[in-house]
């Protein structure tokens, strides 16, 4: 068994150094930080060090659930993130199937060009732009609708307006990405399929919806499991760089990534910081295993394990 072992190895040399980088990434920036998970457990000082501070036991986790802000930040977390999901996804493919119909190649690909570019600009970037469109003073949106005579929109001190800005951003920002994804899938379905159906009599609309869409559930059920995996774990760059420390909006844009910054940035509580962080992994762990054990007893096939 150990030759056979050995032999594997040796065989499989060359793929194995290629994923060597990779295995190490995920070991050094994932599996090593779990050391830290004891800090929610302790009262972390910075004399004694993270295994020499006192034990806490959950005193932690019960400052942070007394706190009011624990049901507050986990529910805008909920419903931010399946919010960004049904919307992106459905975006995503509808503008994927769009894409693949069309059959001037030039504007294809100028069109997946100019949805892929924002993907590649930085949350800082985007927090100007949103600025510039959205400022009292001096932004685009206002500068219009005072020039036709109405009043301004304080954009920056209306908490409900935030919802749809931020469904934009997230979706201007992450349509070009998971369109090309979708559209790669697509590419993959076989052309004769479409020949067959287009003989048979079946127009476009028949062949979206009895060879596309199903030749794309896979993908779209494993990518769903993906992000419903995460559905805990907001973007904190997009909520950081356009929320920023703006107090009137965070009842109801403050999510858990950013209240576990500004609780170990302002506080300095590492021991609160840490109850919150392991809280928010805790319910992520618990989304994906609810999900793809729905998943799987619909069909096996589409599981992620």
């Amino acid at each position: 068994m150990r030759r056979q072992f050995t032999k594997k190895l040796f065989q499989y040399r060359f793929l194995l150094l290629m994923l060597a980088p990779a295995v190490i990434y995920t070991i050094v920036f994932a599996y090593i930080p779990m050391g830290g998970v004891i800090l929610a457990f302790k009262d972390y000082n910075y004399r004694d060090g993270i295994f020499n501070s006192p034990w806490a036991g959950f005193q932690n986790f019960k400052f942070f659930l007394n706190s009011g802000q624990a049901f507050k930040v986990t529910r805008n977390t909920l419903l931010y993130n399946a919010m960004f999901i049904i919307i992106n996804t459905f975006m995503q493919i509808t503008i994927a199937i769009l894409l693949s119909e069309m059959r001037s190649r030039f504007f294809k690909r100028f069109a997946q060009s100019m949805m892929f570019l924002p993907y590649f600009i930085s949350w800082v970037i985007v927090s100007m732009i949103a600025f510039n469109l959205l400022s009292y003073d001096y932004g685009f949106i206002n500068s219009i609708i005072s020039s036709l005579g109405f009043e301004k929109i304080n954009f920056y001190a209306s908490p409900p307006l935030w919802i749809p800005i931020l469904a934009f951003f997230s979706f201007w920002k992450g349509v070009g990405y998971g369109t090309v994804m979708y559209l790669a899938a697509i590419m993959g379905i076989d052309a004769t399929i479409y020949e067959a159906a287009q003989i048979d009599g079946a127009n476009v609309f028949q062949r979206i919806l009895k060879i596309t869409l199903p030749s794309l559930m896979p993908t779209i059920v494993i990518l769903l499991l993906l992000s419903i995996g995460g559905i805990f774990r907001s973007n904190f760059d997009m909520f950081y760089q356009l929320i920023g420390n703006n107090g009137p909006l965070f009842n109801y844009t403050d999510v858990i990534d950013t209240f576990t910054f500004r609780a170990l940035i302002t506080s300095n509580d590492v021991g609160m910081a840490s109850a919150s962080g392991l809280y928010q992994s805790v319910f992520c762990f618990a989304t994906i295993l609810i999900a793809n054990f729905l998943v799987k007893r619909y069909d096996s096939d589409y599981s992620l394990f």
